[in-house]
Protein backbone atom coordinates (compact mmCIF):
# COMPACT_ATOMS: atom_id res chain seq x y z
CA UNK A 1 0.00 0.00 0.00
CA UNK A 2 1.39 3.40 -0.94
CA UNK A 3 0.60 6.41 1.25
CA UNK A 4 1.79 10.02 1.11
CA UNK A 5 4.13 11.72 3.55
CA UNK A 6 2.47 14.98 4.57
CA UNK A 7 3.58 18.15 6.32
CA UNK A 8 2.46 18.40 9.96
CA UNK A 9 3.69 21.70 11.42
CA UNK A 10 7.50 21.72 11.12
CA UNK A 11 7.56 17.93 10.77
CA UNK A 12 6.26 15.35 8.36
CA UNK A 13 4.05 12.37 9.00
CA UNK A 14 1.73 9.81 7.53
CA UNK A 15 -2.02 9.33 7.91
CA UNK A 16 -3.46 5.90 8.48
CA UNK A 17 -7.04 5.20 7.47
CA UNK A 18 -9.67 4.27 10.03
CA UNK A 19 -9.88 0.87 8.34
CA UNK A 20 -6.18 0.18 9.03
CA UNK A 21 -6.41 1.50 12.58
CA UNK A 22 -9.39 -0.75 13.32
CA UNK A 23 -7.95 -3.78 11.53
CA UNK A 24 -4.68 -3.71 13.49
CA UNK A 25 -6.24 -2.44 16.73
CA UNK A 26 -4.15 0.74 16.81
CA UNK A 27 -5.41 3.17 19.45
CA UNK A 28 -3.34 6.06 20.85
CA UNK A 29 0.25 4.85 20.55
CA UNK A 30 2.31 2.43 18.51
CA UNK A 31 5.71 0.83 18.92
CA UNK A 32 8.04 2.03 16.15
CA UNK A 33 10.72 -0.49 15.20
CA UNK A 34 13.56 0.38 12.80
CA UNK A 35 15.08 -2.78 11.40
CA UNK A 36 17.16 -3.46 8.27
CA UNK A 37 15.97 -0.43 6.31
CA UNK A 38 12.34 -0.84 7.36
CA UNK A 39 10.07 1.01 9.73
CA UNK A 40 7.55 -1.24 11.44
CA UNK A 41 4.59 0.08 13.41
CA UNK A 42 3.10 -2.30 15.99
CA UNK A 43 0.09 -1.64 18.18
CA UNK A 44 0.97 -1.50 21.85
CA UNK A 45 -0.96 -4.19 23.66
CA UNK A 46 -2.11 -3.48 27.18
CA UNK A 47 -3.53 -6.82 28.26
CA UNK A 48 -4.01 -5.72 31.88
CA UNK A 49 -5.69 -2.43 31.04
CA UNK A 50 -8.67 -1.89 33.33
CA UNK A 51 -7.59 -4.49 35.88
CA UNK A 52 -7.08 -1.92 38.66
CA UNK A 53 -10.68 -0.67 38.42
CA UNK A 54 -11.97 -4.23 38.17
CA UNK A 55 -10.06 -5.23 41.32
CA UNK A 56 -11.39 -2.18 43.19
CA UNK A 57 -14.94 -3.11 42.17
CA UNK A 58 -14.37 -6.72 43.30
CA UNK A 59 -13.03 -5.54 46.68
CA UNK A 60 -16.03 -3.24 47.25
CA UNK A 61 -18.49 -6.02 46.44
CA UNK A 62 -16.60 -8.57 48.57
CA UNK A 63 -15.85 -10.71 45.53
CA UNK A 64 -12.07 -10.78 45.99
CA UNK A 65 -11.78 -13.93 48.10
CA UNK A 66 -9.05 -16.47 47.43
CA UNK A 67 -10.23 -19.52 45.51
CA UNK A 68 -7.78 -21.72 47.44
CA UNK A 69 -5.44 -21.23 50.40
CA UNK A 70 -2.20 -19.43 49.68
CA UNK A 71 -0.30 -21.84 51.97
CA UNK A 72 -0.87 -25.57 51.69
CA UNK A 73 -0.94 -27.93 54.67
CA UNK A 74 2.05 -29.93 53.42
CA UNK A 75 4.13 -26.89 52.42
CA UNK A 76 7.56 -26.56 54.05
CA UNK A 77 8.19 -22.84 54.53
CA UNK A 78 11.59 -23.46 56.16
CA UNK A 79 13.16 -24.40 52.80
CA UNK A 80 12.56 -20.85 51.56
CA UNK A 81 14.70 -19.22 54.26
Amino acid sequence: MEISVIKIGNSKGIRLSKTLLDRYNIKDTVDLIMDKGQIILKPIAKPRKGWEKAFEKMAKSGDDNLLFDDVFDDENLEEWK
